[in-house]
């Protein structure tokens, strides 16, 4: 009768155990360097909008776009942040022409916060530079390829934003 041993190489790939941990190590791995690059690539359009603007403004400047004229508490809530520091913030982009208050017409007590034409004009540029950026770097994909990204960054995101607000930027 011969021993049999389960070694590494020949044993069964466990569900719940250490092929998804080192599995899940790799994705936390990746997802570091992915949000420092992220990072690193928000403070640069951040700095082509303004000089001295915050990626965190950038940010906010990306919601307001895409969502259209919001209230200072429904910027807060998307991006899961205190209203001091949106207000902050929203402080410097009227100060830099990029946003202005205005009377919420559903609530004359309330503002909603619009970009101006230069803050338009200004987001224009930029996003259409980094969408420049992802078809350079992903351009060469197939095409079936960068819709599973997508997909599986939208399940992440969801993943990661439950609780959390609804980031739109």
């Amino acid at each position: 009768m011969v021993a049999m041993s389960n070694t590494p190489d020949d044993a069964p790939e466990p569900v719940n155990g250490d092929g998804v941990d080192n599995a899940l190590q790799q994705v936390e791995h990746q997802l570091s360097i992915f949000w420092r690059r992220a990072r690193s690539l928000s403070h640069q359009l951040s700095r082509q909008v303004h000089p001295d603007m915050e990626p965190a403004a950038y940010g906010l400047l990306s919601i307001i776009r895409k969502e259209g004229p919001l209230r200072l508490t429904e910027l807060a809530s998307c991006i899961g942040v205190g209203k001091p520091s949106v207000s902050r913030q929203i402080a410097f982009l009227e100060s830099i022409g990029m946003v202005y208050k205005e009377a919420d017409p559903q609530d004359g007590r309330a503002q909603s916060i619009r970009l101006t034409a230069k803050g338009e004009e200004k987001m224009h540029q930029v996003q259409d530079a980094r969408r420049q950026v992802f078809r350079e770097r992903l351009g060469e994909w197939p095409l079936e390829e960068i819709q599973t990204l997508a997909e599986y960054m939208e399940r992440l995101n969801t993943a990661y934003g439950e609780g959390i607000g609804k980031d739109q930027a």
